[in-house]
Formats: C-alpha cells, structure tokens, sequence
C-alpha cells in the first residue's frame, strides 16, 4: 500500500534535513530583497520630489526675465510680467483709436519763446528775493514759476528758493531742504540766465542778517496781483536791498494775468517745462524705468490723498477707520478755516456731482469698456494711495500688467538717489546715566521685602502705530501725532518719488487721472501732468473724464456691470472720446484760473500748419476747437518747415472707430478674439463684421 503524499512529504523532510533550512534561507533572502527595493523606490521619490521643488524654486525665482528684480510670488500681479503678445499694427483702426494721436490737436506746438520786447534784466537789480516754498510737489512747482516772475516783475535777483516737504521742518537737514535735492540748479541758471538774474546764495552781509531774523518778511497770499507786488513788496526791497517771501499754498501770483503782461506768461511756461529739470540721478531711473515698457502703456493717477477727500466731503466711500481718518482731516480743516461747511457731508451727494475721485474699480471699467485689453500696461502714480493697496484689488482684476516705480526698480535702486543723513537714529536711544556709588544705591522694593510682593508698574505702551501706516491713535486720542524724524524725511522722499512718477505720466503714450484736485480745491500732481502733455504734445491721449456724467452712466448699469449692453457701451465710449477736447473747456475754466501751469494754452502754443488753421467758419470739431483755446499765433517759419499735418479723412474719423455696429456684452473676460483688426473694410457679411466687432470690443485679445 502506497503512503499518502503528506506522508511522503514528512518523510523527505525527515530524511533531508538541510531542505528545511534552504527552503527558510531562500524566503528570507527574499523579504530582503524586496524590502531593499523599497528602500531605492522611496529613495528614488525623494530625490523626484527635492529636484522638483529645487526646479519649481528656480522657475519662481528666475522665471521672469531678468529686467525686472522681484523674486515674489502674489496673487494678484503686483510685478510686471509684461506677456509678449502680438503688438497691433499702427495702421489698424482699433491701434489708432486706443493709442493714436488726437487729430483735432495735431497742429498746435510748443512755442514759450518770447515774441515781442523781452529785453534782458536791467542791471543793477533792485534787491535779492529769498524764498520758501512749502507744500507739496505740485505746490513747490507752482511756487518756483511763480518766485521766478515775481523777481522778474520787480527786476529783483533771484536766490534758489529753499524747499521743504512739511511746514514743520524740525529735524530735517539742509540736504532735503535744498533746491539741488530734486531740481538741477546749474540747468535752473543757465536757462534763465537771459530773463532773470539768479544766484545760489545771498551775500555774506545779508546772510548774517538773515540768521538775527532783521530780514522783512513776506507771506505771500495765495493768487495775489501784480499790483500787490509793485505795490508792497518793492518800496520794502528798494529800501533793504532783501526780502524774503514764504510760499506755503502754492501760487502766489494770480494765474491770468492782464494782457500787457503775456511775455510774464511765457516766462512760466519756460521754467516750468525748460529751465526745471529733475537731477541727473532721478532723470536717469525715470528712463530706465520707461524703457521697460517696450510697448504702448497708460499712465494713472488716482489723486486719492486724505486731505483731498476730507477737503470734498469724500469718507464715505471708505469704511471702517478710514472714513473715521477723513473726519478728523475734516475737522482740523474746518477749525483752521481751509474749509466751509459742516462736519459730515452727504459724499452720495458729492459723488453725484463729481466732487469726489473716480475709484480704481470705475477707472478699471471705463479703460476697459473703451477697448484696452486685459494685458496692457498700466502704470499707477501718485503716492500712497489712501485706503491701502486693497482699493486697487479690483484693478487688479481687470488689468494684468499694473505696475509701478516699486515693481519696476530695486530697492537700492531707489535709495541710491535719496542720499544719507549722518547720525538719524529711527530709535533713539536715551543717554545712559553714570554709575551710582554705593552710598547712591537703593534697596529695588519690588525685589525685596516681605512677601506678597507689590506688582511692579506695566511697562509704557509702545507706540504701534505710523502716520503713514495703521492709524492706530484714531481710537486712542482725538488729536494726530506729531510726525518723527524719520517721517518728516520720507515726506523729504516723496518729493523724489513723485518726480519720477512726473515723468513717467508726461511721457505715457496714455493718460488718465482718477481726480485733479488737492486738499485746497487746486489742481494737484495730476493737473501739472496734463498741462505739461498738452504744452509737450499736445495730440498724445489725455483723458480728462467728466466725473459726474461718468458716474451716473456706472450707476445706470450698477447690476448688470461686468455685462453690459450696447447702449451703455456706446455711451462709456462716447464721454471717453469727449473728455479729449470738452476736458480742455473745463480745464480752461476752472484749472486755469488756478493754476496756469495745468492750461498752458494759447500763450504757450501755436499752429504748424495752414492746413489746420482754427477759424470760427471751419468745420464743427475746428470751430470748438477755436471757442475753447482762443486765437493761436502761427509757429514761425523755421518751425513750420519742413511739418506736415495730417488731415482728417471724409470717411473715418475717430467717432467712427468709436462706434461700431454690433458690441458685444462681456468685456472683462480674457476670452477668444482675433490678434487685432487688420481694417476697416475686410469684411463681406454680417457675421463676419459682427466678429470684427467683437475683436475691437474686447480690445484685439487673445
């Protein structure tokens, strides 16, 4: 009988020993080798996954050309990134009508020279005219053109005014109140050396006068008339041989002056756009900053300053602290009598009737319902915006490449032109006391004696809060904190920062302020920009938006904006295209009187062309143009040859590429569109020019 297979294999094994324990080996061994495998596939994952982080790191940090040093990564695109997509031809309607110069302006040219008998100084002079300027940029601009024609309207020598940021100029040094820290005063010299005499410094005998304060002294009302200076100024200067005059409002002569004195006129517009140039170092950051670009870019403005709202009646287009910040702006302006009315003001109201500022989000909505694309270029200016960086979240949204001089430069870069101050300790310490002798000494109470111990004293609360940070003293007093050293210098710096941002705004290819006006009701940082581009180039793209059709025009549509009809699209248009010419009649009207440096025109401009001559017997866009700027001289011969003018064309005019026949609804999205319009006339059928249609809408994107 054969023995069961269990059997048999019991027997083997009892016969063969040295099987079991092969057979124990053999599985051993392969446990062992499949653990080791283990070990080089999770080896091998982890060095995958270090070499990718190291490669995602490197993509993040020198993914972007090397033009731009920024090695954040954000949310929104708050460094330049500037995709190169395919540029729009210059001779496509929708290029012209987005970047194209304004034909109605195309003739008038720069002209400042004097035309009739400027004769030189007359020598000698009837005394020095020492000045201080106060305020802001816009203010100490206004105030140098104005300085320079008073010395000439009282055949005065001129010494290079003193400039500071702040009315309290308590522990700033000279350097930041010197003229040489923003303008360059070699150039500011020679290029008056022909119609004003001006000297660095007043004589050795007058400086020591000066310091025992026996110079007399001016406070020169804001706007006042040339009477005022011949009248009460002169007698004091003929007598002294000195004065000294402090601006601290800005003008201090009034901008329209009579007609016998148009040369006076010419004179501003030659030291505000020929002899006041920045200095070399601020110069040179502006042009590496514009070269950047590479393409066609807007330059913005928003003009949301604090004491701007507060001065309009503005807060309640804030919220929390921030409207809380502008009331007591407010307040302090009623109290020292730079503002009437009452307290709380109805900004709904002021809104309506475009006292207010245009906020990022509705500047977003006009720029892009007029055509300008996702990607364009859109630079902003100005300082600080109040409200933080949060207001400009929206724009964000709607424009990917919003840059500024902080995304376009390093920070040496702009350190590099503030200088150094010696010894400016942002955290002073207190001196330290000499050592007590034991017979000084006192026994500490609160580490000695009987217990329970008294608890010592709470430590004084550091101050957490900055003037131009959180305003964390709102809610713990009613009055403002007086500013440190360190801010008066950053207010020193603004200076510099806002002159790069001047350049950068005349030189823009488009321009358009969110508000115009400053703290006092004047024409602020934005209005120098605009009067300085219609006297530079008075045909590049300056929108001067009516705020208050404006606003009406974003309030029809308030639920239906990111979606929007013809109508309303035709309409947004429409104003664009307006403020090109009807800003000029409130410029005109309203700025001019103000300040002559934001409408530099006619005194400061002529025709180029006979082509393009203004009469009241041309057609409509002409004759307004005539009933806004007044009778414009012709250039002289040697500025006209050789200058050509293009004219209008009968059959495409600039409302035309404005008004097309089908619009389409969504203008924000960054859908699927044609690279641009190859022209006007391409297309056969109707669908095919309701695509076209749809291109220009969505300003060529794709």
């Amino acid at each position: 009988m054969l023995p069961s297979p269990p059997s048999l294999l019991f027997t083997h094994l009892h016969s063969n020993p040295n099987f079991l324990v092969r057979t124990r080996l053999m599985k051993g061994e392969g446990r062992m080798a499949f653990k080791s495998r283990l070990k080089w596939v999770g080896l091998l994952g982890l060095c995958l996954s270090v070499l990718s982080l190291f490669t995602h790191f490197l993509l993040a940090r020198y993914g972007i050309s090397s033009d731009f040093h920024s090695s954040t990564i954000t949310i929104f695109s708050w460094r330049p990134i500037f995709d190169h997509h395919p540029l729009l031809p210059t001779t496509s309607p929708l290029y012209r009508r987005l970047w194209g110069p304004v034909k109605h302006l195309e003739s008038l040219h720069p002209h400042a020279n004097p035309r009739g008998n400027f004769a030189a100084p007359k020598l000698p002079s009837n005394g020095y005219i020492f000045v201080r300027i106060q305020g802001g940029f816009h203010e100490i601009r206004n105030g140098i053109c104005d300085a320079v024609v008073v010395a000439r309207l009282l055949n005065a020598t001129l010494v290079i005014p003193e400039l500071q940021s702040t009315t309290s100029s308590k522990g700033i040094s000279s350097q930041f109140k010197s003229f040489a820290y923003l303008y360059n005063e070699d150039q500011f010299m020679v290029a008056l050396a022909e119609h004003v005499k001006v000297e660095k410094t007043l004589p050795k005998h007058l400086k020591g006068a000066r310091r025992k304060k026996t110079i007399p002294s001016f406070k020169a009302p804001f706007s006042a008339s040339p009477y005022y200076y011949i009248h009460n100024v002169l007698p004091v200067l003929t007598k002294h041989s000195v004065v000294e005059l402090v601006i601290s409002e800005g003008g201090c002569l009034q901008a329209v002056l009579p007609s016998n004195l148009e040369e006076l006129q010419r004179l501003r517009c030659r030291v505000a756009f020929h002899a006041l140039r920045f200095r070399e170092e601020v110069q040179e950051l502006a042009k590496r900053l514009l070269l950047q670009a590479r393409r066609p870019f807007i330059a913005y403005d928003p003009g949301m300053t604090r004491d701007a709202l507060a001065y309009h009646g503005c807060a309640e287009l804030f919220q929390d602290v921030h409207t809380e910040l502008i009331q007591h702006r407010r307040a302090w302006m009623l109290k020292r009598g730079m503002v009437k009315g009452k307290l709380s003001v109805n900004s709904s109201e002021q809104r309506l009737n475009g006292s207010c500022p245009l906020m990022p989000e509705e500047v977003g909505i006009l720029l892009r319902a007029y055509g300008y694309s996702w990607d364009t270029i859109v630079y902003v200016a100005g300082g600080e915006i109040f409200g933080g960086r949060r207001t400009l979240i929206p724009f964000h949204a709607m424009f990917e490449n919003v840059v500024d001089r902080t995304s376009l430069s390093t920070y040496w870069e702009l350190h590099r032109i503030y200088g150094r101050e010696a010894n400016l300790d942002p955290h002073p310490r207190p001196p330290k006391s000499p050592p007590l002798s034991k017979e000084d000494r006192k026994i500490d109470p609160w580490t000695t004696g009987p217990r329970p111990r008294p608890l010592p004293p709470p430590p004084a609360r550091p101050k957490s809060y900055n003037i131009e940070g959180w305003w964390g003293w709102v809610a713990e007093s009613d009055n403002e904190p007086e500013a440190s050293v360190v801010e008066l210098r950053t207010n020193a710096h603004k200076l510099l920062w806002e002159a790069i941002d001047y350049i950068i705004c005349v030189e823009a290819d488009v321009f358009i302020p969110g508000f115009d006006r400053d703290g006092k009701g004047h024409p602020s940082f934005a209005g120098l920009v605009m009067g300085h581009r219609l006297y530079q180039s008075a045909a590049s793209r300056t929108y001067r938006p009516n705020r208050k059709e404006i606003v009406k025009l974003l309030d029809e549509n308030q639920d239906h904006m990111y979606q929007a009809n013809q109508t309303w699209l035709r309409s947004i248009r429409r104003q664009m295209r307006k403020s090109l010419l009807d800003g000029l009649t409130e410029a005109s009207t309203k700025s001019k009187a103000i300040s002559f440096l934001s409408h530099p025109v006619p005194e400061c401009s002529c025709l180029g062309s006979e082509n393009a001559t203004i009469s009241a017997h041309a057609n409509p866009p002409y004759s307004q143009l005539h009933s806004l700027l007044g009778p414009v001289r012709r250039c002289p011969a040697w500025m006209t040859k050789g200058d050509s003018v293009s004219e209008f064309n009968s059959k495409e005019t600039e409302e035309d590429l404005d008004e097309p026949d089908y619009l389409a609804g969504l203008f924000f999205g960054n859908g699927s569109s044609g690279e641009s319009e190859s022209g006007s006339g391409g297309a056969s059928n109707k669908e095919e020019t309701h695509i076209e249609d749809q291109e220009e809408l969505e300003g060529g994107e794709r």
